[in-house]
C-alpha cells in the first residue's frame, strides 16, 4: 500500500491478522521464558478451581502476539525501509485467553504523523479477538515508526539520506 493511501485510511480498520492458537505448549514456553509459573497459567487444576475451566494465557503472552499479528494483518507499506515498535499509549486486558483458544488481531489506524521527511509515527488501535468470545482479550493503542524510501533522487537529497 502506498503511504498516501495509508494516510487516507486514518480512522478506519486497515487489517485483520491470521488466527494463532494459544495452546498449553505456548503458555508453558512463555512461562519458562518470563519466569512466571503462576499456577493459573501452568496448572489445569488451579485454573479449574478458579473458575476458568483450565489454564489461561498470560496477559503479556497475548500482548506479545501483536508482533506476528502485525506481520499477517497490517498492510504492507510500499518502499518501507524499516519499522520499529515505539511502544504503547495504553493497554487494557479485558478477557482471559483459555488454553487451546485461537486469537487474532484487528488493526484500526488512529493517527499518522510525518515526523521528518519520509519518517512516520503511526498510532493503531489493536483489538485481540478470541474466537467464539464476545469480549476481546485486550485492546491496545500501539505506536510504530516507519521510514519510507524516497520516490525520487531529489527527495533523497532533501531528506539528507545517502543510500549508496
Amino acid at each position: 500500500m502506498d503511504i498516501d493511501e495509508l494516510k487516507a485510511r486514518v480512522g478506519t480498520r486497515i487489517g485483520t491478522s491470521d488466527w494463532v492458537e494459544v495452546g498449553q505448549d505456548r503458555i508453558d514456553a512463555f512461562a519458562d521464558t518470563t519466569i512466571d509459573h503462576e499456577p493459573i497459567h501452568v496448572d489445569p487444576v488451579a485454573g479449574r478451581d478458579l473458575g476458568f475451566g483450565g489454564t489461561i494465557a498470560h496477559g503479556f503472552l497475548s500482548l506479545s502476539l501483536l508482533a506476528p499479528f502485525y506481520k499477517s494483518g497490517y498492510p504492507k507499506i510500499d518502499r518501507r525501509s524499516y519499522g520499529l515498535n515505539y511502544g504503547f499509549n495504553k493497554v487494557r486486558f479485558l478477557a482471559p485467553v483459555k488454553s487451546g483458544k485461537r486469537v487474532r488481531g484487528h488493526f484500526t489506524l488512529i493517527d499518522m504523523v510525518e515526523k521528518q521527511p519520509n519518517r512516520y509515527q503511526l498510532t493503531s488501535e489493536v483489538s485481540v479477538e478470541i474466537e467464539g468470545e464476545a469480549k476481546p482479550a485486550l485492546v491496545a493503542e500501539w505506536l510504530t515508526f516507519v521510514e519510507i524510501e524516497p520516490h525520487h533522487p531529489q527527495e533523497q537529497e532533501q531528506s539528507g539520506q545517502d543510500h549508496a
